[in-house]
């Protein structure tokens, strides 16, 4: 087989470092007779010649590597991974108890499920509950729905999901009947399940997105929600619910412009009618 010595080009030039060193070699033991500062110049000739070739050697097999990096490097890199944008919350009553943020946004997931009768229709009453509402786009419905899941909670249960009233009969945020989360095909059907906050309102968003649409009204005539939670039959309860929703961002009307009269400039006199 043939030898594969390095032959770096320089500009044109074709080097054969190999044989440069046998030429420098027989060169310094020629002249080693002669003279001793002579030997000693060709050797130092020998010595510069290998330093070049090293030098030059390891230039190649850089550029060499070099290359090879950029064959193999890909023409395309992989797309950044983009998380899923956080769902905006509303601000709802219970916001001041500890884990409150879960069972908001278990209850906007259920709206946005099962739950959706409910954002898609009007019901007869709502303007006594939420003004805006007619009008508003798909969150902003169901932040009212998940409002007052949040505001019967505090009549309910006052913000405690593990609370069991009525003699063990009700359960959680918002009283549960077991036997109730079962006729309405709830996920959450015994005692322990419907203590899970999030559990609990997945299912009073079952129950009112079958009641509410049946009867088309939130509370009116004691049908919709009223139909099945008590804090509703109570004037006091009712009102203080109606009133903590209507003033929610979600729920306020927007001013209409044209129907309010411009305040009167400083010193301008105001016309009198004929």
């Amino acid at each position: 087989m043939g030898e594969n010595r390095l032959k770096p080009r320089l500009g044109a030039v074709e080097i054969d470092f190999f044989y440069l060193w046998r030429y420098a070699t027989r060169t310094a033991l020629g002249v080693w007779s002669m003279s001793s500062t002579v030997a000693k110049g060709a050797m130092a000739l020998l010595v510069c010649l290998t330093v070049s070739a090293a030098s030059a050697q390891t230039a190649a097999v850089s550029d060499e590597e070099l290359a090879d990096q950029t064959l193999q490097a890909p023409l395309f890199s992989a797309p950044p991974i983009v998380r899923p944008a956080q769902a905006k919350l509303p601000k709802l009553r219970w916001d001041h108890i500890n884990g409150s943020r879960a069972w908001t946004r278990a209850a906007m997931r259920a709206l946005g499920a099962h739950g959706a009768p409910l954002v898609d229709m009007v019901p007869g009453d709502i303007a006594q509950w939420c003004p805006a509402y007619p009008e508003a786009e798909q969150w902003a419905r169901k932040a009212f729905w998940a409002g007052l899941l949040s505001t019967l909670a505090k009549h309910e249960s006052t913000y405690r999901p593990g609370v069991v009233g009525g003699g063990g009969k009700w359960v959680g945020l918002v009283q549960i009947l077991p036997a109730t989360a079962r006729g309405y095909g709830c996920s959450a059907r015994t005692r322990e399940a419907l203590k899970d906050g999030g559990a609990n309102m997945s299912c009073a968003v079952r129950i009112m997105a079958t009641t509410v649409p049946r009867d088309g009204v939130v509370s009116a005539g004691m049908k919709g929600v009223a139909a099945d939670w008590g804090p509703f039959h109570s004037r006091a309860k009712r009102e203080d619910m109606r009133r903590w929703l209507a003033a929610r961002p979600f729920c306020k009307a927007p001013v209409d412009l044209a129907s309010v009269a411009p305040m009167p400039r400083p010193g301008a006199t105001t016309p009198v009618a004929n």
